[in-house]
């Protein structure tokens, strides 16, 4: 990641943050440039600076290789809109409820906390889900470790109690089987959970299901979090009930910078695996 501002002698006229990724598209390896927190100083707005950096960062990204751009809007789509960018179908934002045995208690799975020696399982597990969808990152062992060290960096840097990280895994043997990282907000209300994101060798995500079940048995009398998650197309751990689901707040949106990309432009929301966590 790289900060980068168009400048007027000394003066800072608007900023953005680049991200380079690598992503799969139709089976075919493509580089990324992302872009975030694109921000123009008050007195400059409306002079089309944000637009003069976005153009002049994507057009020395293709000239460094970059395939296609990529972005999250949360001021919706129009604006990026007009600067070439399409709205990317992605995964709903959905509340979810966890079943639990009406007599107690927690399913018998061996869950503890994650740790730097489960990165590369987590990531082969990950490779081999998102080889069924026609987009996703590549995310290797040091993707996975920055989306996680990102989050918890935000808690560490909150009000005391306000916010925490949860990284658990499943465990087979020596090895991770399944995993969950969860953002924890604590409120008047109570807690709530983002699930950042997740995983399972077994395609039916049943282990994800039984560390969230895991998770809950731990303060049985306490009030239930509520639950947030983007769940990728075709995964729904048997245990999850999905409440409700709503689009998220943050639109997904590209923009192809070479002819190899352009097929970006017609996936659908089964085709796209992207977590949470991944947002930039």
């Amino acid at each position: 990641m790289r900060r980068l501002a168009l400048v007027e002698g000394d003066e800072v006229l608007a900023s953005a943050k680049v991200y380079a990724v690598d992503a799969v598209l139709d089976g075919r390896d493509v580089r990324v440039v992302g872009l975030g927190a694109v921000f123009t100083e008050a007195l400059h707005r409306g002079r089309g600076v944000a637009r003069d950096l976005i153009e002049r960062i994507l057009e020395q990204s293709a000239a460094d290789g970059a395939d296609l751009a990529l972005l999250f809007s949360d001021i919706g789509p129009g604006y990026y809109a007009r600067l070439g960018f399409s709205p990317l179908p992605a995964a709903a934002d959905a509340s979810l409820r966890i079943f639990e045995s009406p007599r107690g208690g927690a399913p018998a799975t061996m869950v503890r906390a994650g740790a730097d020696r489960d990165l590369a399982d987590i990531a082969a597990m990950g490779e081999i889900r998102a080889s069924a969808y026609r987009f996703h990152l590549r995310r290797d062992r040091d993707a996975v470790s920055y989306a996680i060290a990102t989050k918890r960096l935000l808690a560490g840097l909150g009000s005391p109690g306000a916010r925490e990280l949860q990284f658990f895994v499943a465990e087979e043997g020596a090895s991770a089987v399944a995993y969950v990282v969860i953002s924890v907000r604590n409120v008047a209300a109570g807690a709530e959970w983002t699930i950042e994101e997740c995983g399972d060798r077994d395609p039916t995500g049943v282990r994800v299901g039984a560390i969230l079940q895991v998770l809950l048995a731990r303060n049985p009398a306490e009030r239930r979090p509520s639950i947030r998650v983007w769940l990728p197309p075709g995964f729904h751990p048997p245990q999850i009930e999905i409440i409700d689901e709503r689009p998220a707040a943050e639109v997904m949106m590209v923009r192809a910078l070479t002819r190899a990309a352009e097929s970006v432009h017609t996936l659908r929301a089964e085709d796209v695996m992207y977590w949470h966590g991944d947002v930039f």
